[in-house]
């Protein structure tokens, strides 16, 4: 296999030039180099064995939400802006597709196949990575029961200007046979798709290692230098969980270099112990692919469901008001699905008092804006007017 040359960014270098083969393994404890008894430099050392393709607009910015704080009286907050890492208008899953889609290009392949909702913000964003790199993207999305599907708006329409093949399935569909048929069509045609699980999270296909999860323990490296050299001293992550990489990597990024922080997920739509045990099982696998010397439990894996509302993609008037909130305080805007849902959550939790004074909270923005606009009907209707503030 021939190794591939990209710009790749780590934490500790800045930008550097690396030279890596494909991601065929982990990189084993015995085979780091440098100062092994500093767990800043093993974890960099772990990451940089990694393949990256030049995608995302790293680091992100790291802000203090002042205005939102004072509103809600809790301890400071502040935000990781992950929903401006610079790829067809942002998102976490852009960090993800830095490993993934390097490993995609040195694989040989020459399209990328993955499946998702309809208005799925990690399909937009791997058509826009697969076409920077040279790839097809072939995209195939499932509708709900309760959604009507606009020819093109929000996410979809992005996918359709970036030329994604976009194959609909219908409710009830099975998306994973899809899948395998496209993916069989390819190779008959003499072609070497890459597939790849919704999110980036679950291993198969052509991702044998967990490579979503290997971006964002570095990601949690990223933030956490930010906020030292702020003077910042993080206790807790709190993001919006789906399907479970991002929150696993935060977990793995955490255990290895600042064990204090907690990382707390708010589910997007599945129940709390499917999510929990889907993150752990991510969380062990990352850490055997990196070589790292952790060990992640049940109790570093905590998903809250209770802001699930009617389920995935369901507007509540909760949800619409965390939204208007985080917009006129601090001029920020989050979706629907995902950011929105998360707020509800970070603050319900301010509000009962599970932070203290002295806490500092960041809240991971992932990204999904796109998604408003398919959203304008029911977020007009339940959007408190500024005069009910």
């Amino acid at each position: 296999m021939n190794a591939l040359r990209f710009f790749a960014r780590t934490a500790s270098a800045g930008l550097v030039i690396g030279t890596l083969a494909a991601c065929g393994g982990g990189a084993g404890a015995g085979d780091l180099e440098g100062d092994t008894t500093d767990p800043m430099t093993v974890f960099d050392e772990a990451v940089d064995r990694f393949e990256r393709a030049p995608l995302s607009h790293l680091p992100t910015p790291f802000e203090e939400m002042p205005t939102l704080a004072a509103e809600l009286g809790g301890p400071r907050l502040f935000i990781k802006r992950d929903d401006q890492t610079g790829l067809a208008f942002g998102g976490n899953k852009a960090r993800k597709l830095d490993f993934i889609l390097a490993d995609a290009v040195a694989k040989g392949s020459d399209s990328v196949i993955t499946w998702a909702g309809v208005q799925s913000n990690w399909a937009r964003m791997t058509a826009a990575g697969s076409r920077r790199l040279g790839m097809d993207p072939i995209l195939v999305l499932q509708r709900r029961e309760d959604q009507e599907v606009a020819p093109a708006d929000g996410n979809l329409l992005l996918d359709r200007i970036l030329g994604a093949d976009v194959r609909i399935i219908e409710p009830g569909g099975d998306r994973e046979a899809a899948v395998a048929d496209i993916a069989a069509a390819e190779r008959e045609s003499g072609r070497t798709p890459y597939v790849v699980s919704v999110g980036g999270s679950l291993t198969g296909g052509g991702m044998v290692l967990p490579l979503g999860s290997v971006a964002y323990a570095n990601g949690f490296r990223e933030m956490l230098e930010q906020a030292r050299s702020a003077g910042v001293t993080i206790t807790h992550v709190i993001h919006a969980s789906g399907s479970g990489s991002t929150q696993a990597g935060l977990v793995v990024g955490a255990k290895s270099v600042a064990p204090d922080v907690e990382i707390i997920g708010i589910s997007s739509g599945g129940n709390k112990a499917a999510g929990e045990a889907n993150v752990l099982a991510i969380a062990r696998e990352t850490v055997e692919a990196m070589g790292l010397d952790v060990e992640v439990g049940p109790d570093d894996v905590v998903v809250h469901d209770e802001y699930v509302g009617e389920g995935y993609g369901i507007l509540n008037q909760g949800v619409v008001e965390a939204i208007a909130q985080v917009a006129r305080t601090e001029g920020i805007l989050l979706d629907p699905v995902y950011t929105g849902k998360a707020m509800t959550g970070l603050i319900d939790l301010v509000k009962n008092g599970h932070f203290s004074e002295t806490d500092a909270v960041v809240f991971l923005h992932t990204g999904g804006t796109p998604a408003l606009f398919p959203y304008r009907e029911g977020l007009l209707e339940d959007l408190p007017r500024p005069t009910d503030e």
